[in-house]
């Protein structure tokens, strides 16, 4: 099989991560006898550096012109500390997901056996932990309109019926193939949005009446995540609480690292680490590369190659099982951030 795939590394940690998550997709091109074709792109601070866009057309054509893209990560402190900086590396992110259309954000949350103790949680609060968050991510507050002044501002948060049907569809579907439990997150109590949204996925259970639905506000999901993670298996909600929970969840794995996503559209796909690029880090050999690799492992499997993405993820989890990863997982003879990589590879080869 042969399939383009557009490499946009990005900034900090991202050329790294990326690196590692390449050898990986080699190695399965390699033993699964497929074509793995990448097309470099620029995005984010390197890309502002380069062109003055943090997302310019030319990568959005690759990316367009692609079977799946692989982000690494994006942003860079010098923006950050900056507040009247007009261009800044995240708008780079917003435009992909808005000229893609990838309206929906997967973000699997999973407690690794081997890591419960690295977790600030209690271990018997997130032992056999397995859920899922179905993000919306074009709509809301992210992409609303926005003005302000020298003392006042504003951020509108505005979704159509459309925008919520499509990705509840997803979610629905998702839960199929789980423990068919789905739970909405929203404010309903105060928001008209989360009105619309708790409204009319009321209305779409109706066409899954296999699926069991309950319904929490932003503030009780926050908690319970931390209280009782187990109870959760599809969590859907809007943009900003979906950007904030998912964030949250990832302390149950013990590390950010290992959090990997799929951003999913009509026709495009995305997939990326949850992490960001970690600045300080950068060059250093010491970021750990399991988040980007398992996110392309999520690729894999969109890409209709279910074998080779399990051939990956139970290589990453006998990483794990034996201590072979990075400092932030590993504190006994912690490997580098290439040696991760190069390790992933003779496990897929040992197998």
């Amino acid at each position: 099989m042969n399939k383009k795939i557009a490499l946009l590394a990005g900034d900090g940690i991202g050329p790294e991560i990326t690196r590692q998550a390449v050898k990986v997709l080699d190695a399965i091109a390699q033993k699964f006898k497929h074509d793995f074709i990448y097309r470099r792109a620029l995005a984010g601070a390197a890309a502002i550096a380069h062109t003055g866009s943090p997302m310019p057309e030319e990568t959005l054509d690759i990316c367009l012109d692609s079977d799946a893209v692989l982000f690494g990560a994006i942003g860079d402190p010098k923006y950050d500390d900056d507040p009247n900086t007009k261009v800044r590396p995240e708008q780079g992110l917003l435009k992909i997901r808005k000229s893609l259309g990838l309206y929906c954000n997967i973000r699997p949350i999973t407690a690794y056996e081997a890591l419960l103790d690295r977790s600030p949680l209690k271990k018997e609060n997130i032992k056999g932990v397995d859920f899922v968050i179905y993000r919306e991510l074009t709509g809301g507050i992210y992409f609303g309109e926005k003005a302000r002044s020298s003392h006042w501002a504003y951020d509108q948060c505005s979704y159509s019926a459309n925008e919520i049907e499509r990705i509840a569809h997803a979610a629905f579907k998702a839960t199929l193939a789980r423990r068919k439990k789905l739970t909405l997150v929203d404010k309903a109590n105060v928001l008209e949005t989360s009105r619309l949204w708790r409204e009319l996925v009321k209305k779409i259970a109706e066409d899954y009446p296999e699926v069991g639905v309950d319904f929490l506000f932003v503030d009780n999901a926050a908690m319970q995540i931390i209280l009782k993670p187990f109870d959760f298996d599809v969590l859907l909600t809007e943009n900003m609480f979906g950007d904030i929970l998912s964030d949250e969840a990832g302390v149950i794995t013990g590390s950010i690292g290992l959090s990997p996503s799929a951003s999913v559209g009509e026709k495009n796909a995305l997939f990326e680490p949850v992490h960001g690029s970690y600045p300080q880090a950068a060059g250093k050999n010491i970021a750990n590369p399991l988040a980007c690799i398992l996110s392309a492992a999520m690729m894999l499997d969109y890409l209709g190659l279910s074998a080779e993405a399990r051939a990956v993820r139970k290589a990453v989890d006998y990483s794990i099982n034996h201590g072979k990863s990075t400092i932030d997982i590993c504190s006994k003879q912690a490997m580098g951030t290439e040696e991760v990589g190069d390790f992933l590879v003779k496990e897929l080869f040992r197998n």
